[in-house]
């Protein structure tokens, strides 16, 4: 990767996107704290795979 494409990477989008529809997601349909923040987690893990697994090498 050059040093252009290091300072425009917006890998981190989809990590923010995954986090927050993760935590919405589970808010909504259990209505409590500690879900929300599982949902949290397991919406960032499931960004982090759609990064890596799907996204990967994909020319922009």
């Amino acid at each position: 990767m050059t040093k252009q494409e290091e300072n425009n990477s917006f890998d981190w989008v989809y990590y923010v996107l995954g986090l927050v529809f993760g935590i919405l997601t589970a808010a909504i349909i259990s209505g409590g704290f500690l879900w929300s923040v599982l949902g949290g987690i397991i919406g960032f893990i499931f960004g982090a795979i759609f990064l890596n697994g799907i996204v990967k090498g994909r020319e922009y």
